[in-house]
């Protein structure tokens, strides 16, 4: 599993929900159902410090784990997320052939 931190164009539905994705010149397709990856709200980190007991931190849709597959057939399963700052832009963090 590597880790990366390369760019990728990302198309999504209407509900944000990733359809297919250009990485390194090659278009691939979601061939199954994505997996929202979730991490804390960004307006609670400055609050991650404190015990919020008896509950936990707020948490928003941070990314997206799916498999993707070309035309001649080869197949990964992509972590993706926003580019830090600009959530019109995505990144590949973590790649599973």
């Amino acid at each position: 599993m590597p880790q990366l931190e390369e760019p990728v164009e990302l198309w999504t539905d209407d509900a944000g929900t990733p359809l297919r994705l250009v990485w390194r010149a090659r278009r691939f397709r979601v061939s199954d159902t994505p997996t929202a990856l979730v991490g804390t709200c960004g307006w609670w980190r400055p609050f991650a410090e404190h015990d919020v007991s008896p509950g936990r931190a707020p948490l928003e849709i941070s990314g997206w784990r799916f498999q993707a597959s070309a035309d001649d057939g080869e197949t990964h399963v992509f972590d993706v997320e926003h580019e830090p700052g600009d959530d019109a832009r995505w990144r590949i963090v973590r790649l599973f052939d």
